[in-house]
């Protein structure tokens, strides 16, 4: 059994969808640092792709800092990359970018955007608390609008 849920849906790159929810369940602390991930050959056979899309999959998560390889040990979850605010930004920027025109597009309003991204963050992490750039909780006022939460 997968530590994280996934359908592969036809039509969607498999590394894509497989990288998301492996990097989802990383972040909600589903998978925490060190917990064995599973090898190229379970990934394979539960999810019955080739082991070559599974290779990709385990690649890009260990370039992008949230596995890492430990000769004689196996893959195993680490605490993930922590990048400085700017670079973080600057590589959430265009993502966001393209939520607020969707948004616009369909007619919502800025504050039931907001109000949906909180909700959607509520549901996959579980706290709607927002983290500071020191990795701590930020607790008081809401930064947008002055709210106490």
């Amino acid at each position: 059994m997968l530590p994280f849920p996934i359908l592969i849906q036809p039509g969607e790159s498999p590394v894509r969808q497989v990288v998301f929810a492996a990097t989802k369940a990383i972040l909600a602390g589903v998978m925490r640092p060190g917990d064995p991930f599973p090898s190229v050959r379970e990934l394979s056979e539960a999810l019955k792709l080739h082991p070559n899309t599974v290779q990709k999959v385990i690649a890009e998560l260990v370039r992008d800092g949230f596995l890492a390889v430990k000769p004689g040990v196996g893959t195993v979850v680490t605490a993930g990359p922590r990048a400085p605010d700017e670079d973080r930004r600057r590589a959430l920027h265009a993502s966001v970018e393209q939520l607020v025109v969707e948004a616009r597009r369909l007619g919502m309003q800025c504050d039931a955007l907001v109000t949906d991204v909180e909700t959607t963050w509520t549901a996959v992490f579980g706290t709607p608390r927002l983290t500071g750039t020191d990795g701590g909780d930020v607790t008081g006022p809401n930064r947008r609008s002055g709210r106490a939460r």
